[in-house]
Formats: structure tokens, C-alpha cells, sequence
């Protein structure tokens, strides 16, 4: 696990050279077709050497959930074991991670409806102030959401209406499925914050190089995706397509995308620093992949 553009890919293929694993993606992008570099997918050569499960799964158009991951990754986790390999759970989606281990509660369906209308209030009067209506209905939730987060103060406030109380109290009420692995959690990040930084900026400005905005401009041209479609929420494809439609120029693309990609970093940190037994480990450590390798030794007896 580990903040987006830590290394995690990188560490995986080294462990997987090492060790008798298969490696499932834990990414909500990467699970979608034609959505190639602006999710950071590993190259058709990395893939040859190391396939990953669960990358490539569905169409931009076609919804994929938290609860149909686990579904999923429950049953390559299954076919991977009965081989007698060890699944290797890659990727920085850390909502997956949590639906795996702990499961989730019965939330109500999505609502076409009632999102227009909140996206309508939202257009008038901005997110902050929907965020601010949250933190009245559900406290917890919004202490957690970003008041810059769209789609999850939208999906709050959906379930609150719904279900007619917060979503936190449905979150207290899941059933806590016990996962039947034994697992380890290991977290990558570098130490220095802004390297981390200075790691995003760099790799956004190399996928507008590998053709980043023609591949958002297919996805445009098809016809039958929008900002509203969910695959198309991804932080990149978004401020890509609104560059698109004329809204801004290139630079305020990659400076918006950039900026909404640190923030992604930082709730990711948060989160699992607040993840019980993890084992953080320094992505810019040399001998990185050598001091993994030990500890899954030692964790293994």
C-alpha cells in the first residue's frame, strides 16, 4: 500500500521476480480499458514479466464498486492460493484494501435524481457549502471528507437522505467480515514529503508527454462518457477533459491536476497512518527490495 506515485509498482515486480507471488491490483483506475496512462498502468513489458489481475476489467462506461473488488479479489485470491502462490495485493486505492479486510455496510443504491439535483445545488453554490450542510448531518463523515471532494460529499449526502441518517452510522453497523488469509500490510511512501512531491509533478508532466490528453480525447470522442461518469471522477482524466472542453489552458490543467494529486497523496498518508499493523517501509531506501524480502522472511515464520 502507499501514497500514489511512491513506488509501489516498481517494488511489486522486484518481490514477484523474488518470490512466488501474483500480484492483484488494488487501483479504481486501472481496473478500466483505454484508461492507460493517466492511472500510471505498468508498461505492456511489465505486465509480460509480471501480470497483474484485475487491471483491464471494464469498460469507462461500466461502474465498478468497492464491494465488487472484493468480490473479485476474493476470487483470484482463491485460484492464486490453490496454485499454491501467495496473492501479492498491489495499488493505493485504499478503500478496496478496507472493503477486502473488514467488508462493508448495506449503503442504498446510487440515485440519478437526487445527484443531479445536488450537482445543480453544487454549481450554485460550490462544494464547500454542501460540506458544510454534511458536517450538520453527519458529523463523522465530513470530518473525514475533504470539502474539496465532489463525489464523496455528494455520496454523503445522497446516503444521508436515502437512508434518512448519516452515512457514518451504516459505516458502525457493517458486518466485519473475518478475511480467511493471514495477511501482512506493508506501506511504502518516501520520508521526505517533498519528494513525494516533486515525484507527482514530474510524472504528470511525463504522461502529457506519452500522450496523456489524446488519451482523454478518445475517451471524449466515444460519446458516451461525461465528468459524471465515475471512471471519468479519476484525478487527471478530469482536469484533462475540463482543459478539453476549453475551460482553462494547458499549464492550469497540470497545475490543477498536480495540486489535486498532492492532495490525493495526503489523504492516502492519513489514512494509513490511522491503519492498524501496517509496516512502513522508506521508498527511497536503496536496499529497499532486500529489506521487504526480510521481512516477509521473518513474518512468514
Amino acid at each position: 500500500m502507499g501514497p500514489t506515485a511512491s513506488g509501489k509498482t516498481d517494488l511489486a515486480l522486484h518481490l514477484a521476480a523474488r518470490l512466488p507471488c501474483d500480484i492483484i491490483s488494488v487501483d479504481s483506475g486501472m481496473v478500466y480499458r483505454g484508461m492507460d496512462i493517466g492511472t500510471a498502468k505498468p508498461s505492456p513489458d511489465a505486465l509480460a514479466r509480471a501480470p497483474h489481475r484485475l487491471i483491464d476489467i471494464r469498460d469507462p462506461a461500466e461502474p465498478y464498486s468497492a464491494a465488487q473488488f472484493s468480490m473479485d479479489a476474493l476470487r483470484e485470491m482463491e485460484e492464486i492460493t490453490q496454485r499454491g502462490r501467495i496473492p501479492l495485493l498491489v495499488g493505493g486505492t485504499l478503500l478496496y484494501f478496507r472493503a477486502l479486510e473488514r467488508g462493508l455496510a448495506e449503503m442504498p443504491g446510487a440515485d440519478s435524481t437526487l445527484r443531479a439535483r445536488l450537482c445543480a445545488e453544487a454549481q450554485q453554490r460550490g462544494w464547500a457549502a454542501l460540506h458544510t450542510r454534511l458536517a450538520r448531518l453527519d458529523p463523522a463523515s465530513a470530518a473525514r471528507i475533504h470539502p474539496n471532494d465532489a463525489q464523496r460529499i455528494q455520496r454523503a449526502l445522497e446516503v444521508c437522505e436515502l437512508h434518512g441518517g448519516p452515512m457514518s452510522e451504516l459505516h458502525r453497523a457493517a458486518s466485519r467480515a473475518v478475511l480467511p488469509y493471514r495477511i501482512q500490510k506493508i506501506a511504502l511512501a518516501p520520508a521526505q514529503r517533498a519528494v513525494l512531491h516533486e515525484r507527482i509533478g514530474t510524472r504528470f508532466h511525463d504522461m502529457l508527454q506519452r500522450g496523456f490528453i489524446e488519451e482523454v480525447k478518445a475517451l471524449k470522442q466515444r460519446g458516451d462518457l461525461s465528468l459524471d461518469t465515475s471512471a471519468l471522477r479519476a484525478i487527471g482524466y478530469r482536469q484533462v477533459w475540463q482543459h478539453l472542453h476549453g475551460e482553462f489552458n494547458c499549464e492550469e490543467m497540470a497545475k490543477r491536476a498536480i495540486i489535486a494529486t498532492r492532495q490525493l497523496a495526503k489523504r492516502q498518508l492519513t489514512w494509513l497512518r490511522a491503519e492498524p499493523g501496517v509496516t512502513w517501509f522508506d521508498s527511497l531506501d536503496t536496499d529497499i527490495t532486500a529489506k521487504v524480502l526480510n521481512y516477509c522472511a521473518d513474518a512468514s515464520t
